[in-house]
């Protein structure tokens, strides 16, 4: 049969588009290079599979002292200077915003950062607990972005915590 070296191709070809993870400690699955609404570098987001959560990893520069809103939001694009392009919190569950909301939160909500006096923020943080529905979500066909706003987050106020202006933004891309 002549065709089926293509039919065991396509067949292995669909079977590999599922989302899937091995989920060995920090196997990362994706990356963003942060920037600033000037478009200069600020950083850099690790997305990773540890055991059965999905983390990031971020480090971030440039900022100013004190708690910042962090965020990953539904559409994959950094457009300067205000990243409003990114649209709102990534929320494929359709639930209301934050950890102290009842029925929260959103699947892009994540804990406040906290930036040093020299302005600079190191964060590992848990996404997920489901991470093959998560990365589904996060790689879907607009992609997603992660946002740093230039407040805290305040963990319930409906739909984004009123975090203030967005400070940084870098797109994820899989690995």
């Amino acid at each position: 049969m002549r065709h089926a070296p293509i039919l065991s191709l396509l067949v292995c070809i669909s079977v590999c588009s599922c989302t899937s993870i091995d989920t060995s400690p920090t196997e990362t699955l994706g990356n963003a290079r942060l920037q600033s609404p000037s478009g200069s570098p600020a950083g850099s987001v690790d997305l990773f599979a540890d055991g059965s959560e999905l983390k990031v990893s971020l480090t971030a520069s440039g900022l100013t002292q004190g708690a910042h809103g962090f965020h990953l939001h539904t559409t994959g694009r950094c457009d300067t200077p205000d990243f409003k392009s990114a649209g709102g919190h990534l929320n494929p569950a359709d639930n209301v915003h934050g950890t102290l909301s009842p029925g929260g939160s959103h699947l892009g909500d994540l804990p406040n950062l906290t930036v040093a006096a020299d302005g600079v923020a190191n964060a590992t943080v848990v996404v997920s607990n489901d991470p093959a529905r998560a990365l589904d979500a996060i790689f879907d066909a607009d992609g997603t972005a992660v946002i740093i706003h230039a407040e805290a987050d305040d963990y319930r106020t409906n739909p984004s915590g009123d975090a203030g202006a967005r400070v940084a933004c870098g797109v994820l891309t899989r690995r």
